[in-house]
């Protein structure tokens, strides 16, 4: 903020502002219920002319289906250049095209993902994705699915350099308990001719590969979490009809699957309460060096979302996931609860 020399005369004037300062606070902080006490205003969008400032910070993921709808409306900072992602795995079911939020384009998962090891494909192709989907850095991205599909897609925006991506907390259920409108038009993407950086402008976001994993497991300070069933973890089921064996890469600490970082509603829990209830107990903190990692890489990007909300800057992404681990029987494995 500008500081400036303050005199008598505008006194009053000051104490007005003011007042209008905190009642805007009341409001982003009943738009942002899903985003811990730790987050800033700092990041708020900027108005554009003739738009409403943003409601809620650009690196808040997690955001409420208000919220969406705003933008849809056109009240939003965000409104006249955001796009609307529906990402799911497979061509566009009978859902979407029967009702979607209106605008919302359909993303096939298998865009973003290669069909060897289910990783991310190259800067190359990720960019054609974006430029298909009108999806340049700056433009705001909003996702949401059935799935963690949605949640997969976010993160390969962050990672591809995209500034501002929100999920849809409660996903399309959330929308529609909110009586809000839905369509069941053939939407159309505008094609972006750039996308204005290079792809990935995060690759320090993932490890692909198990060697990068084994090299990373020198520091103890590492940490290798799994969002997987506790089944999955001991090594009593794979947790895939075309993953036959089981167990966990050695060295792994649970995190909990991913059902666990749900209430009740549908909603993303606090992440005080996550690292509260689950991390603190398999000595996983802030301090960490921290790589999620699940099946094929997408249960793990929920917690790596709220992490990132946060502004935690030691995270990772293990894109390989037991899937790719278990390929090579080479490498080290687990089975039981490793504190035993």
């Amino acid at each position: 903020m500008k500081h400036r020399v303050l005199v008598w005369s505008v006194m009053l004037c000051i104490v007005v502002l003011c007042a209008g300062v905190v009642a805007g606070c009341a409001n982003k902080a009943d738009n942002a219920s899903t985003t811990d006490t730790a987050q800033t205003a700092d990041t708020t969008e900027p108005a554009a002319d003739g738009a409403a400032e943003s409601s809620i910070p650009v690196t808040q993921v997690f955001v409420p289906a208000e919220w969406v709808k705003s933008v849809v409306d056109g009240n939003e900072a965000q409104s006249q250049t955001a796009v609307i992602v529906e990402a799911s795995w497979g061509e566009a079911g009978d859902d979407y095209k029967k009702a979607h939020i209106p605008g919302a384009l359909h993303l096939n998962t298998d865009l973003i993902e290669e069909d060897k090891y289910w990783n991310i494909r190259t800067g190359d192709e990720i960019a054609q994705v974006m430029a298909d989907f009108g999806i340049t850095k700056t433009t705001p991205v909003i996702v949401y699915g059935s799935d963690s599909g949605a949640d997969r897609f976010a993160f390969v925006c962050l990672w591809a350099g995209v500034d501002e991506v929100h999920v849809l907390d409660g996903g399309y259920a959330a929308w529609t308990a909110a009586g809000y409108p839905t369509s069941d038009a053939a939407e159309t993407a505008n094609a972006a001719p750039d996308f204005g950086a290079t792809i990935p402008a995060h690759p320090e976001y993932v490890l692909a590969m198990p060697a990068e994993v084994i090299a990373a497991q020198a520091d103890p300070n590492f940490r290798l979490v799994s969002i997987r069933s506790w089944d999955e973890f001991i090594g009593k089921t794979s947790g895939y009809d075309y993953i036959k064996r089981a167990g966990e890469p050695k060295g792994a600490v649970w995190g909990h699957d991913e059902a666990d970082y749900y209430d009740s509603d549908g909603l993303v829990k606090s992440l005080d309460s996550i690292v509260t209830d689950y991390w603190e107990e398999w000595d996983v903190g802030p301090d960490n060096d921290i790589a999620f990692y699940c099946g094929t890489g997408w249960r793990a990007t929920v917690p790596w979302l709220l992490c990132y909300q946060n502004g935690w800057k030691n995270i990772k992404l293990y894109d390989g996931g037991w899937f790719v681990w278990q390929m090579d029987s080479e490498n080290p494995v687990q089975t039981g609860d490793p504190r035993s």
